[in-house]
């Protein structure tokens, strides 16, 4: 067989791309059905983009890296393409859009446009072999036992990072990448739970509240949860992807209340009021007792002296914890870190390396904030190979 591109990995980025690259497009995966984590993404109805999107909202060893792509198809493109499509969707929160109905309307779509495209799409196939020749790539492709050689003047590597690997997540596109001399960079579980070896919430598991979450980079207000393993929510999967092993966090409860304020005023207006049930009006009641479990909140508000107030609003709102760790690429949504960009075209994805070899999504080191960001990044760094392929 052969084809003017070979595209392996058949996810959000690789369908994206093949949609629109031209020519003969051959989409090989090992998985069963196409965009796995596109169904199971955003609760089932995927979190397909975000209206603030910008390249300060994504992580790399290049800050600069994926400004070019991101530029050149822009949340705005996606929407226009889903409202073609006839896909209604809303934004949830924080510019957070999502469809209507269900995740499988953006595969159908997909789908569809590659089908319009002519795209030959091989699942629960596995790449073995994979070089480079001199006109172009060499593979071949196994399945139920049975070796096909294919050849394709361009190759394209959207197998992605090793989140969840129960659905077949592996590190094929960085032992490819590192095959042809190109670096890798450090790779952690990122948009992850956080854990506790002591369980140390256990007592109040399933609490959430509003917090602001800092882990050696921006504080994140949005939702924090309670677990029986430690710590998780938006706010907490947001902050995970700055952190690193062995440092601490910083959670601000209820980032929008004043308690300053808020205490010194109940103490004149409302001296007998005790103070954990003033506390308990701002807060979760549950996450107030298991606060008084760690600091001094007896008494009532009109004992308070100014020097108590501030150290209880220091406690809560610069409360620093240190986790034993992460949930993992189990539960991790996407990879931190991957292919370096060093040596990839900011502009084609292509690799410096290797003409005709592109990498693009979350295989390359350029990891996006919690909320649609991810999968703009598929959707943009596709669009910016499948422009620049020649057919």
């Amino acid at each position: 067989m052969d084809f003017d591109t070979l595209i392996i990995g058949a996810g959000a980025a690789g369908m994206m791309c093949a949609a629109h690259a031209g020519g003969r497009v051959l989409v090989v995966d090992h998985a069963k059905a196409p965009g796995e984590k596109i169904r199971i993404s955003g609760g089932g109805r995927c979190n397909f983009t975000n209206m603030y999107c910008d390249a300060h909202a994504f992580l790399s060893e290049n800050p600069h890296f994926a400004k070019s792509a991101l530029a050149r198809y822009t949340q705005w493109d996606f929407i226009e393409l889903v409202d073609r499509h006839g896909i209604a969707w809303h934004e949830k929160t924080l510019g957070q859009l999502f469809c209507h109905g269900s995740a499988k309307e953006i595969m159908a779509m997909l789908r569809d446009l590659m089908q319009g495209a002519g795209v030959a799409l091989h699942l629960q196939t596995d790449v073995r072999d994979f070089a480079k020749a001199p006109d172009g790539f060499t593979a071949t492709l196994v399945k139920d036992g049975k070796a096909t050689p294919v050849t394709a003047r361009n190759a394209v590597i959207a197998t992605g990072g090793k989140s969840i690997p129960k659905m077949g997540a592996t590190g094929f596109a960085y032992d490819v990448a590192r095959g042809f001399g190109h670096r890798i960079t450090a790779t952690e579980p990122a948009l992850v739970p956080f854990t506790f070896p002591d369980r140390r919430f256990a007592d109040i598991s399933g609490v959430a509240c509003p917090a602001r979450v800092t882990a050696n980079g921006p504080g994140f207000d949005e939702a924090l949860l309670f677990t029986h393993r430690g710590l998780s929510g938006p706010a907490i999967l947001q902050a995970s992807s700055y952190w690193e092993a062995g440092a601490a966090i910083t959670v601000h409860l209820a980032p929008e209340t004043d308690f300053a304020t808020v205490l010194r005023h109940k103490r004149t207006e409302d001296g007998k009021k005790a103070l954990t049930t003033e506390l308990a009006r701002h807060l979760p009641a549950r996450l107030v007792d298991h606060l008084g479990t760690q600091i001094d909140l007896k008494g009532r508000l009109g004992d308070l002296s100014d020097a108590r107030i501030d150290a209880i609003c220091s406690d809560l709102t610069e409360w620093r914890l240190t986790p034993g760790g992460t949930e993992g690429y189990r539960t991790a949504e996407v990879t931190r870190g991957g292919i370096a960009t060093d040596e990839i075209s900011s502009k084609t994805m292509m690799s410096g390396r290797v003409p005709g070899l592109y990498f693009i999504g979350e295989a390359v080191d350029v990891t996006g904030w919690l909320g649609g960001y991810n999968f703009q990044w598929a959707w943009s760094s596709a669009m910016a190979a499948a422009r620049a392929i020649p057919t």
